[in-house]
Formats: structure tokens, C-alpha cells, sequence
């Protein structure tokens, strides 16, 4: 379980998270939903140790990850999906799964097979450059890699950003998946309404660096949050 507790979070004298507080449990997808430049992207900065929280907690199953480099929050099982998916074009395929060995320790240094089940394509590829798959198929290349690690969270930043709707639909497949296995606990920041509302256990729409409405499945089927996220 990841707990964010009453975070808050500057860049210079700019705040850009006020008292955040989240929960996200295994078995479970959390929701972070807003526009662009409204913190998402700095609250899984935080989470993921990319930047430092100037007051409040992170705490990941029981320990608090304040101070913990990123490399060692994923060795204790931070999995993170950025935006833009950053995945490496001059190695392949293959190479650029092993890059998620890099926390394990050696016995564990090899690519589950529900990986290829889950996202097949990657499976033909394994010898192919990163840089020459379609941006559908990096996006699928950067989720295999992070599930490659074992995680105990997976942060996805965006996953569907400038993705062709049938792989979209794959993903959400995918994260459909690892929610039922009930061993991982999920964080999707989100745009896309509708892609978000499909698989939310919770949510939080995010205004200004604080979160302005949360709640449940159902909660996320009125027209409240669509409100919230047009305005």
C-alpha cells in the first residue's frame, strides 16, 4: 500500500502541491484526474522520488520513502510509467526490457510470460529497435518494462496521451489485469475521462496543486467530475 500523506511541494517559491493526501491500495486503480499544469505529473515526480516534498510524508508499506532516491524506491517496488514513455530507441525491444532487471535481484532477471500475453506485439519485436515501434507500441514497451520489475506500485503518468484508440483499449485491458490479479496497486493520472471512468476504484480531480472533489466507482459516473475537469 502507498500512502501520500499531506504532501506539499515547491519548485523555488513556486508551490505546486498543497496538503495531498492519497491512498492506493493493491488490488485497486486510483485515479488522479485534471487538466495539464495543475501538479499531476509533479505529485508522481514525488512519489517516485524525482523531487523532494517540502513538508508531509511517503510511505510505502509501512515505510516512509522521504529522502529514498529512485532507484531506491524501485528496488523496494515503484514501478513508473512517465509521460512521454522515455523508453530507449537505439536498443531494442529486448534491450530496453532488460533495463528493468536493473532492481531485481539476479534469480529474478527474466521477463514473465504475461507480459507477452498481455501486450503480444512486443513478443514479434524483440529484435527491433525502441525507435522504430509506432508511439502506441512504445507506450506498450514502456508498461512491459516497469512490470518487468515486480512492482508492488505501478505509477502510469498518461498512458493514453497521443495513443490510437485500439491500443488504448489494449491498455486498459492490461491495467484491468493487473487490478484483478490483486497484487499491485495501481495510480493512473488521467485526461481521458472516459478511459479512466471504466476502471477507477477511486479517484481525485486536481485543481491548482490540491485535490478539489474524490470519491468512489460510482461517484465517478456523474456528471460532477466531467464538471470539474472541463472547467
Amino acid at each position: 500500500m502507498l500512502d501520500v500523506q499531506n504532501i506539499d511541494l515547491f519548485y523555488g517559491a513556486a508551490q505546486a502541491l498543497r496538503g495531498i493526501t492519497l491512498t492506493v491500495e493493491p488490488g485497486k486503480v486510483t485515479c488522479v484526474l485534471g487538466r495539464n499544469g495543475v501538479g499531476k505529473t509533479s505529485l508522481l515526480r514525488a512519489i517516485t522520488g524525482h523531487q523532494p516534498v517540502a513538508r508531509g510524508d511517503i510511505v510505502l508499506n509501512g515505510q516512509s520513502i522521504n529522502g529514498l532516491k529512485p532507484s531506491q524506491r524501485a528496488r523496494l517496488g515503484i514501478g513508473y510509467v512517465p509521460q512521454g514513455r522515455e523508453i530507449f530507441p537505439l536498443l531494442t525491444v529486448a534491450e530496453n526490457l532488460e533495463t528493468g532487471f536493473a532492481p531485481l535481484p539476479r534469480a529474478e532477471r527474466y521477463v514473465p510470460d504475461d507480459i507477452y500475453s498481455l501486450f503480444p506485439v512486443l513478443k514479434d519485436m524483440l529484435r527491433r529497435r525502441g525507435g522504430d515501434l509506432s508511439g502506441g507500441q512504445q507506450q506498450q514497451l514502456a508498461i512491459a518494462r516497469a512490470l518487468v520489475m515486480r512492482p508492488k506500485v505501478l505509477v502510469l503518468d498518461e498512458p493514453t496521451e497521443g495513443i490510437q484508440p485500439s491500443i488504448i483499449k489494449d491498455i486498459g485491458h492490461a491495467i484491468r489485469y493487473l487490478r484483478d490479479r490483486g497484487d499491485i496497486a495501481i495510480l493512473l493520472v488521467e485526461q481521458y475521462f472516459d478511459f479512466a471512468k471504466e476502471l477507477v476504484d477511486s479517484f481525485a480531480v486536481m485543481e491548482r496543486g490540491q485535490f478539489v472533489l474524490t470519491g468512489d466507482h460510482e461517484m465517478m459516473q456523474t456528471q460532477d467530475v466531467r464538471r470539474s475537469l472541463s472547467l
